[in-house]
This record gives structure tokens, sequence and C-alpha cells, in this order.
């Protein structure tokens, strides 16, 4: 189980948004590679960024606070927002990125996902937002009428490294992860998925660590990191005794 944290960029600052709302939008660091670091001394061992303004542009709008981060961090990065195209796919997994994450695209361009798989083994992940159980994109802008599962079932044989699955009507206000819909998702396909939205304390973790989550590969956590909520020593505690548990 890893727990992936979380640095939201918007206008060059770390943020939370609230419902995915830019508007509602919280600024808890305004030096990304420091907060790169931190969590990197803090012991976690991947690390999950999203160019919240190039969700909304569909191209890279902070490129230079992602460039800043994986200068300032020996860690895995996975990276999402605005990568609509081979051209920025090929740009961010040359400067070092280890898995770009396809969002909007994979709603509109299928073809191209199954592409980038082919290209680039184990580096392509595919974010699904959900609104209501239906397929959010454009930066959480416009819902679909696509169900979560039967997106993901379009690539399943892909080579598809994870599906982010975000549960849009918990995300950022600390209400908990959507489990039994992360469950669902994750038993009706063979690629592994992260939960993500909602992530709201130790309680979170503790339910990540039962036996049902083993097929799970992990879970974003935003807010409650930044605001104190989710200890990371005590996070690591409980992953750490339910391994030790299983072995």
């Amino acid at each position: 189980m890893i727990i992936f944290p979380a640095i939201d960029l918007k206008e060059g600052q770390c943020v939370r948004l609230k419902l995915g709302d830019m508007a509602q939008a919280t600024v808890f660091n305004d030096d990304p590679a420091a907060q790169a670091k931190s969590f990197q001394d803090q012991g976690f061992e991947w690390l999950h960024v999203v160019d919240l303004d190039g969700a909304f542009a569909g191209e890279s709008k902070n490129g230079a606070a992602v460039d800043a981060i994986l200068a300032a961090t020996s860690n895995p990065v996975q990276l999402g927002g605005g990568i609509r195209t081979m051209a920025h796919i090929d740009n961010w997994l040359s400067k070092g990125v280890a898995r770009v994450i396809l969002g909007t695209v994979a709603l509109r361009d299928p073809a191209l996902v199954k592409e980038a798989c082919k290209k680039y083994p184990g580096r392509i992940a595919v974010g699904i937002d959900a609104k209501g159980g239906k397929v959010a994109v454009e930066g959480w802008a416009e819902t679909s009428e696509l169900t979560v599962v039967d997106l993901a079932k379009q690539f399943e044989d892909a080579g598809v490294a994870a599906i982010i699955y975000t549960d849009i009507d918990r995300d950022g206000v600390l209400k908990g992860l959507n489990i039994p819909s992360t469950l669902e998702l994750a038993n009706a396909v063979s690629i592994p998925i992260i939960a993500s939205g909602g992530l709201a304390s130790i309680d979170d973790i503790k339910r990540l660590a039962e036996p049902d989550c083993d097929i799970l590969e992990g879970a974003i956590s935003g807010r409650a990191l930044y605001d104190g909520r989710l200890d990371p020593k005590e996070a690591f505690a409980v992953i750490k005794a339910s391994r030790e548990g299983t072995e």
C-alpha cells in the first residue's frame, strides 16, 4: 500500500481545492520544490503532482514548478494535468517524470493512451475522475455519460500502469475515501487502482490496511497531510503492521 502525497499546482503554488473548484483553492506552500523535498524527508517514496491550470488549459502551465520538483526530489513522480498529446508525454517522460497520468484524453482519445502504453511500458497511468459515478473531464468542469468501470475496461489489455480513481464529491473536503466504489472498480479490472479524493485521517489508512484493500496499489493524500490531520509516521506504522500481519 503506497501513500502518494499530493502536490496540486496552481499559478506556481501548492494548493488544495474543495470539490474540484478552482475558486475554492487554499494555498499551503508557495515553494513546490521545498514541499517535494519535505515529503521525501518524511519518508514518502512517491509523489503525485497535478498541474491544475494545465488540466483546464489542455497544456502545461506549471512547467517551471514541475521542473523544480524533479530537481528537488529523488522520489519517482507521477504527473497529471493538461497532458493531451504524444509530444506532451514525450516531453515529461524525457525530463524524468516516472509516469504521466492521462485523464481527459483517456475519454476523448483512448487510442492515444494505448499508443503511449506501447511506447512507454509501465509509465502511463490513467486518471479517472468521477461525479456521481460518471466520468468528469476538462479539469472536472464537464461530466460525461460514461461510467467509471466502462471507461476503465477500455484499457484492460493496453498495459496501463495504474488507474488513479478520484471521487470528486469527496475531494478536498476530508469526508473519507470512497472505498466501496474504489473496490468495485478494482474488482472489475486487472489494472492496479490508486484511491483518491477525501482521505481524511488515520482511520482511512486503517481501512486501507484491511485485507479487502490488498487489491489496491495505494491512495493519494493531500489536505489531510497539509493541515496535520494525518501523521505520516503513524500512517507508515499502520501499513507496516498490516504487511507484517499478512506475512
